[in-house]
């Protein structure tokens, strides 16, 4: 890489926290980012998953490690984010990717879906950007990324709970934007088409949505993990210090179809 590639791309020195950083987008972004220099913890929920990711990258000569953490209570994402900065500090990246997709018909929603919905998707990465950000800012970087959703700007599929936590997730991004942007942290977030990941499992049993989907985009596809890598790495890295408060669709033109 030349050197003027680093000063834009190369996030050598930085640490990155990446929720769901086990599997699906979260994975691969976690690996782009590693890839790209940073000292990566992965947060998620399952052990073992976290070991396999973690050991993937570390045999590929990258600093990584792992969290176990639950971001479904209060008590849980606070945890989280205190155990998440040990291994390498605090952070200078925060990507929120981990997620829960609960759809039952809307009329059968419960307080208890909207509570668990609101709290993994919504509230974890509010708290976790307050406990991190200040610090960012008062190292003068910072680089908020959040997973979003078509369903944040569109009804389909049945968006139910799990859009309107998304598109509160747009709107906390554009208030971290205005608040910690003279502080040089910038907070964004990657809108997303159809993934292949396991959050999307149950509609990948149906073949023919699945072809569907990926007719509504102009590439002829749906998405894959990998194709966040570029996107997250420019976002995490000194290139995008003047890109804030901006929804970037990584969704092979559905969005515009």
């Amino acid at each position: 890489m030349t050197t003027y590639l680093q000063e834009l791309f190369s996030l050598e020195g930085r640490t990155a926290v990446v929720t769901g950083g086990s599997s699906g987008i979260g994975r691969g972004i976690a690996t782009a980012l590693a890839r790209s220099g940073a000292s990566v913890v992965i947060v998620a929920r399952g052990s073992e998953r976290i070991h396999e990711t973690v050991s993937e990258l570390q045999d590929a000569g990258c600093r990584a490690a792992g969290v176990v953490g639950d971001l479904s209570t209060r008590e849980g994402i606070r945890a989280a984010a205190e155990a998440a900065a040990e291994p390498f500090g605090e952070p200078d990246i925060l990507v929120n990717s981990a997620g829960i997709n609960i759809r039952p018909p809307f009329a059968e929603i419960t307080e208890e879906d909207w509570d668990a919905t609101m709290t993994v998707n919504a509230l974890a990465p509010f708290l976790l950007g307050q406990r991190y950000a200040s610090g960012m800012a008062s190292r003068g970087y910072g680089r908020l990324i959040h997973i979003s959703s078509q369903q944040a700007h569109r009804a389909f599929v049945g968006s139910g709970i799990y859009g309107a936590s998304k598109g509160a997730v747009e709107s906390l991004m554009r208030s971290e934007a205005e608040a910690w942007g003279p502080h040089g942290v910038t907070s964004n977030t990657l809108v997303p088409g159809f993934v292949l990941t396991p959050l999307n499992a149950r509609l990948q049993e149906d073949p023919k949505q699945i072809a569907a989907l990926a007719g509504r985009t102009m590439i002829g596809r749906n998405g894959l993990p990998g194709d966040f890598a570029g996107a997250a790495v420019f976002l995490a890295g000194a290139g995008s210090a003047y890109v804030t408060g901006h929804s970037l669709f990584v969704d092979g033109g559905m969005a515009a179809h």
